[in-house]
């Protein structure tokens, strides 16, 4: 008992900012927290992260080969609290934006049996722009192996369309009659399936691209509050958009995987 007391004497006596970290170092570890503190600092809100403090172990190369490749601590920012220096519900929203037209891309422009709603979407270069296919033509299905693109609508675009078509990746040739394009669909080979997948895979790799321009664009605005918010904070959220962009790139994964899948049968 008496050795108890004059324990706790002790630990009153110890510098306060050193009695603060060995009370914490004894808690479990939490997840990070982010405050704000209101200062008068060139007239604006001061945003300041506490971490909770962990104690550091040191591994044994046993346990740190064990360790190896579990994931990090995930962070999750309240976004209201970080709405002055970025929406990160608008940064989601980017990044599943960029999952949904890969999304849309699959559906419509690689699948086994070519149809008319294939060729919907292609990109036809015209003096007005660009232009989807279905808006200066007439698609239908002539018979089950050929598509017909009548351009007499916009026939001063016909060789812009033919040149589209053949340069649409869906491995497709044309015969012209016209103003009258025939697209015959190709047979189902084991070449044509493979083919398919190479498709996939870059415009998969271009929806990487895509996600990679709204993840730095992302990172870029919290370093413009830089006088106005800690260094702490500025890392958290970049975490933050990390791990979203990462989420994002294992969910453009998963839908290749699965296009992949049904291409090869």
């Amino acid at each position: 008992m008496a050795l108890g007391v004059l324990g706790l004497k002790c630990f009153r006596m110890v510098h306060p900012a050193f009695r603060n970290y060995l009370a914490a170092s004894i808690r479990p570890v939490s997840e990070v927290t982010l405050k704000t503190v209101h200062e008068r600092q060139h007239g604006h809100r001061q945003y300041v992260a506490y971490p909770a403090v962990s104690v550091r172990h040191f591994a044994t190369k046993k346990a740190k080969a064990k360790g190896k490749g579990q994931s990090q601590t995930r962070v999750n920012i309240n976004t209201a609290l970080v709405e002055d220096i970025i929406n990160l519900e608008e940064v989601n929203e980017d990044m599943k934006s960029v999952i949904e037209a890969l999304k849309d891309n699959f559906n419509k422009t690689l699948n086994i049996r070519t149809s008319p709603g294939s060729l919907d979407q292609i990109a036809v270069v015209t003096a007005d722009g660009k232009l989807a296919l279905n808006q200066i033509s007439q698609i239908s299905m002539k018979a089950p192996q050929l598509i017909l693109v009548n351009m007499a609508s916009f026939p001063e675009c016909t060789a812009a369309a033919i040149k589209a078509i053949r340069e649409s990746g869906m491995n497709l040739n044309t015969e012209v009659e016209g103003t009258l394009i025939r697209v015959p669909i190709p047979q189902v080979t084991r070449e044509h399936r493979e083919m398919l997948v190479t498709l996939a895979k870059q415009n998969t790799n271009k929806a990487k691209d895509s996600l990679r321009k709204v993840r730095t664009n992302a990172m870029n605005k919290p370093k413009k509050s830089k006088d106005t918010v800690s260094e702490d904070t500025i890392r958290l959220i970049e975490k933050q958009i990390s791990q979203m962009a990462d989420d994002t790139v294992a969910e453009l994964e998963r839908h290749l995987a699965v296009k992949t899948k049904e291409l090869l049968g």
